[in-house]
């Protein structure tokens, strides 16, 4: 296979020899894809929906429903990791040969806290999108500020008198 240090460009430039004169001479984009399509092997889909556990074979800890308290639920999955994991060093002292199930179960509670933090996602976006707009919001006040302050002085300076 022969390398160059500037290959040439790809043949569809010729689509676009004619855009400085006409740009409307171009090809449309493409449409976004929608459903499904396959990357590097892998099946993806297009649609953002966070599957259930129940649908994907787990077992849920705390309870379904739209009107979920994130904060209590996590606290209480994480109170009960704890107890789990101080169980699972209790078993691995006095009965070595039975961690199998703890270790189930704290992959169990790790599941359940992995789709519960999950499912904040959305929130998460909606509020860091919110705070970047705010403080850009900011940054244009203080340099409209920056330039009111600016200009005055400086046409007073160079008006004739």
């Amino acid at each position: 296979m022969a390398t160059a240090t500037y290959p040439p460009p790809p043949p569809f430039y010729r689509l676009y020899k004619d855009y400085l004169q006409n740009p409307k001479s171009a090809p449309e984009p493409p449409p976004p894809i929608e459903g499904t399509y396959v990357c590097f092997g892998g099946n993806y889909t297009t649609d953002d929906v966070l599957p259930s556990l129940e649908d994907q074979g787990v077992r849920q800890l705390y309870p379904k429903g739209p009107n979920i308290d994130f904060k209590k639920e996590l606290r209480s999955l994480n109170r009960d990791l704890q107890l789990h994991i101080l169980e699972l060093a209790d078993v691995l002292v006095e009965r070595p040969s039975q961690y199998a199930r703890q270790v189930e179960e704290i992959s169990l509670i790790f599941k359940n806290l992995h789709h519960l933090l999950n499912s904040l996602r959305p929130h998460q976006a909606r509020a860091t999108l919110i705070h970047i707009l705010e403080l850009q919001i900011q940054r244009r006040k203080e340099a409209l500020e920056d330039i009111k302050r600016y200009v005055p002085k400086n046409i007073g300076d160079a008006a004739p008198n």
